[in-house]
């Protein structure tokens, strides 16, 4: 069964099945897969940036790593896509409220 995905370093849309193997790049940019930015549980916010309890903690979140957690994030779910656009708004909306 293929499920949509995205790489989380360039945003392309990716048909991959059930499982990504930890060797498995991106065809477009040639980023891992198999690392913590395109799991299901990672998140920011969370402690180790990983919502799953048990996971160990991973340092290099876009490496490629062997969590036995990982589960491939579906492409909605994914911040790839337009983040470097939300770092770029957020930033300016900053410098015109300090004036710089």
């Amino acid at each position: 069964m293929q499920s949509k995905h995205q790489c989380f370093k360039c945003g392309e849309t990716l048909d991959l099945g059930s499982q990504v193997g930890f060797k498995e790049c991106c065809p477009k940019c040639d980023a891992d897969l198999h690392a913590c930015k395109n799991c299901h549980f990672y998140d920011v916010n969370s402690y180790n940036a990983c919502k799953e309890p048990q996971a160990e903690r991973i340092v290099d979140k876009d490496r490629a790593n062997f969590c036995d957690y990982f589960r491939m994030g579906s492409a909605k779910n994914s911040s790839a896509v337009g983040s470097t656009d939300t770092k770029t708004k957020t930033r300016s909306s900053l410098d015109d409220l300090f004036k710089r």
